[in-house]
């Protein structure tokens, strides 16, 4: 009888002992998935953001250095550290494979002017800038403005933001880029001011500036203004300035204005970094610039695996905007032709071809998409770690962008050129953007789908004349063998166009730096990141 109770007794136990062995297994293994960030006030203190409107750059970006032409410099919003690829282990040659960056062929950024640089000469006026569109087309605007207030001897007044268009975002400059460094660092090329003094009186003009303009038109055209104005305003800033046939002082100047000058506001640096390191915390990732939202399907008259009602929106939004010239568009024709983004499910359909496994963290890089999860629901099954401003950061620490598109873009591109693998799906202004980032910091892997030849093969699948395999994922990875950042010179015109049609068939400055901007060689300020640690 005794014997019978102890043997249940240690029945009892050994059951006790599986359930909590059980349990333990299943907390790890959901540890391992679920990443949950503690609210802003209980984080710890490097990872806890200050206050928007506190002065924080000498704890987060450390001093100004002061600046010589003798050598080049590391600019100050560059952080260095190892990209993430590197946790990937010597035994899987496919996790290389994926993630480490093109052949870089040894070009480093070469921003250095020519000996025969001079500082600016004596100023003959004031040219204040009102930038239009979004946060990357006013970024590539504001520096085309400092290289033409070098060309026309101009004290550049610190450009307005867009505030009008369809982003409606209040953010002045200083909300967005850290306007102190921007003065400071561009002290040897061009003057800039804050504000336009009180004095000047009423000889004032604006005139819109021609776009892709070269030197002469600055030189004679618009530098003789100065005779009768002592303030020229640009209407517009985006594409004023030409791709090529510049001298070479002016294009390294672009490119100085652009990775070293315009750097973004401490706060929005931080929190970029802080996004950067929780994302990073999952190993190696993507950042997927997903350009489906409202505004761009709209734009574009792409309506593929809409329902009627979300088409008509669509179109109601275009027809009701005046700045978009083209009503009627065939978004079939638009399609075929590689025009319209990619939609969440061919993303993921492309991704899996490309070999990314179901376990790839991906951040999204866009604004809120288009019909929510109604549409995201094929990309968020093949890849369940989708991960977006909102779900990596509290609503405390993202609450100072709320309300601000353009700061929480500036949040977005941060982890776009800091992550292993860029890919837009369209080549919008932030891809662009990016893209030209990336490759002026080393070249790092940035994947441009051929939406073109894709749409022909995603339409098979959906036809049921092919499925996905060996078949698909040898034919997607062999025609993207030469699309994924690998150092390139840029693109002329289209043979045979003419007037502004060649210009548009350019490859635009800021897409691609190289030849200007980078040299094969050794160069003290390569960049192997965007902030400072």
């Amino acid at each position: 009888m005794m014997q019978k109770r102890r043997w249940k007794t240690v029945g009892l136990m050994r059951k006790m002992l599986s359930c909590a062995i059980c349990t333990i297994a299943m907390m790890a293994l959901l540890s391992v998935h679920l990443h949950v960030f503690p609210p802003c006030s209980k984080l710890p203190d490097p990872y806890r953001l200050p206050h928007p409107q506190i002065e924080i750059r000498d704890k987060i970006l450390g001093k100004e250095q002061e600046q010589s032409w003798t050598s080049e410099i590391t600019p100050p919003n560059v952080y260095k550290g190892p990209l993430s690829f590197h946790q990937c282990s010597d035994r899987n040659p496919n996790c290389t494979k994926l993630w480490k960056p093109p052949p870089n062929r040894n070009y480093m950024p070469c921003t250095q002017p020519s000996p025969n640089y001079t500082s600016p000469s004596e100023s003959r006026g004031y040219l204040l800038a009102h930038t239009n569109g979004g946060l990357n087309q006013m970024r590539a605007g504001i520096c085309d403005m400092v290289a033409i207030a070098r060309i026309i001897n101009a004290t550049l007044v610190v450009p307005k933001l867009d505030k009008k268009s369809y982003w409606q975002d209040s953010s002045n400059f200083s909300d967005v880029f850290d306007e102190d460094h921007f003065i400071n660092a561009l002290a040897n090329d061009v003057k800039v001011i804050k504000k336009l003094p009180k004095e000047i009186g009423t000889m004032k003009t604006v005139k819109y500036f021609k776009s892709w303009s070269g030197m002469d038109y600055y030189q004679e055209e618009i530098a003789s203004m100065w005779a009768d104005y002592k303030v020229i305003r640009a209407a517009k800033t985006d594409s004023r300035l030409a791709n090529n046939n510049l001298p070479p002082d002016i294009q390294k100047l672009r490119c100085r204005a652009c990775y070293e000058a315009l750097r973004f506001a401490p706060q929005i640096e931080a929190m970029g970094k802080l996004l950067v390191d929780r994302m990073r915390s999952h190993g190696p990732y993507i950042s997927l610039h997903l350009r489906y939202e409202k505004d761009m399907l709209a734009f574009s008259g792409c309506t593929h695996d809409l329902s009627p009602a979300e088409a008509n929106e669509l179109k109601m939004i275009r027809d009701a905007n005046d700045n978009w010239k083209v009503k009627d568009i065939d978004p079939r024709e638009q399609r075929s032709k590689g025009f319209c983004p990619l939609t969440p499910k061919e993303a993921a359909i492309f991704l899996s071809a490309l070999g990314y496994p179901s376990n790839t963290p991906i951040y999204i890089a866009a604004g809120e998409i288009y019909g929510g999860d109604s549409h995201m629901g094929d990309l968020q099954s093949r890849y369940p770690m989708l991960m977006r401003k909102e779900t990596l950061a509290s609503f405390e620490e993202l609450e100072p962008f709320t309300n601000h598109l353009s700061q929480l873009a500036a949040l977005d591109y941060i982890v776009s050129v800091e992550s292993d693998v860029f890919m837009p799906t369209y080549s919008g202004n932030m891809a662009r953007a990016v893209e030209g980032h990336r490759r002026f910091l080393g070249h790092r892997r940035t994947i441009s789908p051929d939406r073109k030849a894709l749409v022909r093969l995603f339409d098979k699948i959906e036809q049921g004349k092919l499925k996905e395999g060996k078949y698909l994922s040898d034919h997607v990875i062999e025609s993207h063998r030469k699309r994924q950042g690998s150092p390139r010179k840029r693109k002329g015109p289209i043979s045979g166009t003419k007037g502004t049609d060649r210009f548009r068939s350019e490859e635009a400055f800021y897409v691609n730096p190289l030849p200007d901007c980078l040299c094969q060689g050794q160069s003290r300020n390569l960049n192997t990141s965007i902030r400072t640690s």
